[in-house]
């Protein structure tokens, strides 16, 4: 029962950030949104909002990256440019353009007294980017090529979805996968 507690406290934290961001987030809106017990939260997380946030921050990573892992195995670089953006899609467009990516959220809004949460953003960025070039790597994109490519996708995608949800409609994150496509293709053929 306890797991299950703390587990639903870690989802609600980060779907709360990606349409409220770390500093909009309080523990109450997590206990409320998770429906968890009002004591559970410092049980689970002694260290307070930072520790929440940090495994928040891991828990949208892994999320995000077994999505990616599974479209990669293929060796189709385009898929694995999909895989990362058609979930982007898909949450954009179901919150109204509210919701963007919560690791970016945290990160964006990590100061100097939670160094932790820089560094748990960007092992999760980091996780995206070498999955992300496996893929390419896979699809016949050399090595050194392929790290940059997947840092470009990732980058471009961060940048786009907060693009999406300024202009609400899902048009500059369409507008980057299709050039990403033609960049990934044409690394495919050098």
């Amino acid at each position: 029962m306890g797991t299950d507690s703390r587990e639903r406290m870690v989802r609600s934290a980060a779907y709360l950030f990606r349409e409220r961001g770390y500093s909009g987030t309080a523990f109450r809106d997590v206990i409320v949104h998770s429906g968890a017990p009002r004591g559970s939260i410092y049980h689970h997380f002694p260290g307070g909002k930072v520790q929440l946030a940090e495994e928040a921050v891991r828990y949208a990573g892994d999320f995000l990256n077994a999505g990616i892992q599974a479209a990669v195995e293929g060796g189709d670089a385009a898929a694995a440019v999909d895989a990362f953006t058609g979930w982007w899609r898909q949450v954009l467009i179901k919150s109204e353009f509210r919701a963007g990516c919560p690791v970016a959220a945290v990160t964006v809004e990590s100061h100097d007294e939670a160094p932790q949460l820089a560094a748990a953003a960007a092992r999760a960025f980091g996780r995206w980017e070498d999955t992300l070039a496996t893929g390419l790597g896979n699809a016949g994109v050399p090595d050194g090529r392929a790290a940059r490519l997947a840092r470009l996708v990732v980058a471009s995608v961060e940048g786009a979805t907060i693009l999406c949800r300024a202009h609400r409609t899902v048009e500059p994150l369409d507008d980057v996968v299709n050039e990403l496509k033609t960049l990934v293709a044409a690394a495919t053929e050098d």
